[in-house]
Parts: structure tokens; sequence; C-alpha cells
């Protein structure tokens, strides 16, 4: 058995898992004020003994703990993190101080993405992506069977540059893919167009539940013009980067998930299958991917942490 912890930026989800990816039982804690990196390893290793104890698992009945940080991590070592206030913490060495079971970091959309590819909609694939669409984007590659990380940081695939000098991102720069493919810019470019659209139903569902990724796919399901447009401009960044994506790797599948993915089908997947099947440079080759929704939902950082091994 193997123990799986999924790192967000507001709680703590833990489960045990078996060999065949199946979550056991699960336990969840907040991680409440950051309580530095030495009282974060103890909230990590208590909820791990929480779920061992609420599962019946002795110590060496589990393999390995595997940890889904938000944010560059490796050999042990949380390298960064942008919305928890660590760097260069020797996570794995902590950890083992509260509870001595060996330790496996990986970045949590790489987790998610082992976990699809073990488990979910990249099963039986060597070469497979998976895209995060959420308040950023995150990237998870499986290439040649094996789970990609490269220096720690590999995967960082929402700051590449679709916009010269185009909108402000959180890392710095200016024109990144999450500044316009994410939820954050949904949202930001739904904004935009109310602002610019007082007539348009999204004024309407904004009163009701404000400003969400969803509302303008909502609206545009209703056949409001404005939201259409926002959503065909959506799509046609986030078909920017998928075909960039898929011109470097070649994957035989991209899987979408997070919120943003929850969109209509003939709104979201069927217009983006489009738009990278008439841009992408395997049109050439008759070798184009399968892009598909993920399966697991909000399971996957779990799995995925869990069976970090098998991808390692």
């Amino acid at each position: 058995m193997y123990i799986g912890i999924d790192v967000g930026g507001t709680n703590l989800k833990a489960g045990l898992v078996d060999e065949t990816g199946h979550i056991l039982v699960t336990e969840k804690t907040p991680l409440g004020t950051f309580p530095g990196a030495e009282g974060f390893a103890q909230k990590l290793a208590e909820l791990a003994a929480a779920v061992m104890k609420k599962g019946g698992a002795a110590r060496e009945e589990v393999s390995y703990v595997g940890i889904g940080i938000p944010g560059a991590v490796a050999d042990g070592v949380i390298l960064y993190t942008a919305n928890i206030p660590m760097e260069h913490v020797p996570i794995e060495a902590l950890f083992r101080q509260h509870l001595d079971l060996p330790v496996l970091l990986g970045n949590d959309a790489d987790c998610a993405a082992v976990g699809e590819w073990v488990c979910g909609a990249g099963r039986g694939t060597r070469d497979f992506l998976v895209l995060t669409l959420g308040t950023g984007i995150g990237g998870g590659l499986i290439l040649g069977g094996r789970l990609y990380a490269g220096q720690g940081a590999g995967g960082e695939v929402g700051h590449m540059v679709v916009e010269k000098d185009g909108a402000p991102c959180n890392c710095g720069r200016r024109g990144c893919w999450e500044a316009y493919a994410s939820a954050t810019g949904l949202i930001r470019m739904t904004k935009e167009a109310m602002a610019a659209h007082p007539e348009s139903a999204l004024h309407a569902l904004a009163a009701e539940g404000g400003v969400e990724g969803r509302t303008a796919f909502q609206a545009a399901g209703d056949g409001d013009e404005t939201a259409l447009a926002v959503c065909r401009s959506y799509v046609s960044y986030l078909a920017e980067g998928v075909t960039n994506l898929v011109n470097i790797l070649s994957p035989e599948v991209v899987a979408i998930g997070g919120g943003v993915a929850a969109a209509p089908e003939a709104l979201l997947l069927n217009p983006l299958r489009e738009t990278v099947a008439r841009e992408c440079y395997a049109r050439h080759t008759g070798r184009q991917p399968r892009i598909v929704p993920a399966e697991l939902g909000n399971d996957a950082g779990i799995i995925g942490a869990a069976l970090l091994g098998r991808a390692l």
C-alpha cells in the first residue's frame, strides 16, 4: 500500500491507496496559517499517520508516502512554492523526524499526470500530457513511460509566452499562456467583455454569483453573442498553447482537467480539437494526439502522489 498526500493552498488531503490505484480511505486537514517548514512537515506526518490508522495499515505495510507539492521539487527538497512560503526546504528529512517512512516528492500537476496515466485518461500510453486549467495552468508530462520533471521545474507550461508584451503574469513576465488560457485569464476576458457590452446576459449571471470561470460558457450556452465571442477567444488562446506543446512533445493523448474543463464539450473541447488538428505539425504525419477530458477529478492528486514510484 501507499499513502498519497495532495497539498493545496487551503487544505491537505491524504489517501491510503492500493496497488491498483484504488483509494481505500481518506483524511483531510486545513493548512491554516502556515506553521513554518518544520510545523508543515509535522502536519504532513500527522496526516499520514491518521490515514494509516483509519485504514488499519501498519507502518511496514506502507511502501512510501508520496507528496504532491504546488511548486518545484527535487531530491526530497521543496525548491520553491509560490503560494506557500517555502524555499529550499528539506521536507523529506523533516517529515521523517515525525514518521519514519520513505518519501517521494512530486509537483502537484506531475502527480495528477501520474494518476491519469496509471488509472485514468492516459492508460496504455507512453507519451502523455495532462493540462489542468485552474487559477493557473498546470502541466504534467509522461515521456517514454516516465515522468519528466527536468531539474525540478519541468512542465511549467503556463509560462510560455503566447502574446509578446501581453497581459502581465504573476511570474513577472508578460503574455504568458496562463494569463490567457487559465480560469483567471478567462475571468479577466469575461470582465473586459462585460465592460464593453452592458447589454450582455453576462451581467445577469454575474449578479447572481459573481464572475467565475464558467460564467462565459454558461451565457454562451444560452446563445449570448458577447459570451460566445469570449469563449471563442479563450479557446483560440488555449489551442495556441496546446498546438505548441503537441509540436514539441508529440504526445499520444492530451488530457484536459481543472475547473474550466467542465465546460460543455461543444464550446470547449470540440473547437479545441478542430483548431489543434488544423494547426499542428502532426497534420502532415497523420499521428495527431487525441484530446480528451481528464477522468479522475479531485482524486488525481492523491492517486498520482501515491503511485509516483511507478513513473520515476
